[in-house]
């Protein structure tokens, strides 16, 4: 079954997302990172659609979604969180499992916990940080913002795939076509003809206008669900300290957490490739199952 491209309206603005497999299937939604789209998630979407309806959402002001008329205010994890709690009241889903790369596992933590959106509480069944944790390391995240706050702009659509190329070389390998779809739905074209990767610029006022919101320790602690969580091995973003600090509390401490360093990736795995996406495929079935009562194998 192909996916359906939809768009809805959450918290007041035009949300796009891909919807994948069986409407009547067990919820996965996978929320993307930072600048990009949810076609990042084209691969793990076509992986778990046979058994799995997946949701690839595009944040406020990424990909197809409309850009915040009040940036300063919406461009936050809480905000998201909001957006998010809107899109499954709507579409009806009461219980999900979170696949989150980088600022979708932040959402997805946010989520998880229920604090800064009661709606959402009790409504994630287990989460997956995709190079991500409760606290960054600060010299990538000025890195990140280098980038993100002034997109480059090319004359050609080879010009900005070569630029993805190198920006996202963390990423581990893509294939050709994945690096060329990677950048046709990464992109948009200005007024004078030039292409430009497809994000609202301002959305960096996360980071200047809320110094502290990926300092979300307090969201981690409250997790009661299982977390699996991803590191790339050459991650500049998610430090080993932080991690073992995961390890000691909140889901870390009730026995939850599961830590898997993907060897060939920095910030952040691509999730493309059959050995990590069996990784976050395994980890929800086994989700399932327990939820099911079909299975009684411990955690993870």
């Amino acid at each position: 079954m192909p996916p359906m491209s939809r768009y809805l309206s959450c918290a007041g603005r035009e949300i796009h997302l891909m919807d994948w497999g069986p409407a009547d299937a067990p919820v996965v939604l996978a929320w993307h990172g930072l600048a990009r789209t949810g076609r990042d998630f084209d691969e793990l979407a076509a992986h778990l659609a046979p058994r799995f309806r997946v949701l690839c959402p595009d944040t406020l002001g990424r990909g197809l979604s409309q850009w915040s008329p009040d940036p300063g205010v919406e461009y936050t994890l809480g905000f998201y969180a909001r957006i998010a709690a809107d899109l499954l009241d709507q579409l009806g889903v009461a219980r999900v499992h979170w696949v989150g790369t980088s600022m979708g596992g932040a959402i997805g933590t946010v989520a998880a916990a229920g604090l800064a959106e009661p709606r959402l509480a009790g409504r994630v069944a287990s989460l997956v940080l995709n190079d991500n944790a409760p606290e960054l390391a600060a010299p990538a995240l000025e890195r990140i913002k280098a980038y993100a706050g002034s997109p480059p702009a090319f004359d050609t659509m080879a010009q900005l795939e070569a630029f993805f190329r190198q920006v996202y070389r963390p990423f581990g390998w893509l294939s050709d076509a994945q690096w060329r779809r990677l950048a046709e739905s990464s992109m948009r074209r200005l007024p004078d003809g030039r292409v430009t990767p497809h994000y609202d610029p301002q959305m960096v006022r996360q980071f200047t206008d809320h110094a502290d919101d990926y300092r979300i320790w307090p969201h981690y602690d409250a997790i009661q669900v299982p977390v699996l969580c991803l590191r790339g091995a050459e991650s500049d973003l998610v430090l080993s300290d932080t991690v073992a600090e995961m390890g000691r509390r909140g889901p870390g401490a009730r026995g939850l957490l599961q830590v898997v360093e993907v060897p060939g990736c920095g910030h952040a795995p691509a999730l493309n490739v059959p050995e990590q996406l069996d990784l976050v495929a395994g980890f929800i079935d086994r989700q399932e199952m327990r939820a099911s009562g079909a299975g009684a194998a411990a955690f993870p």
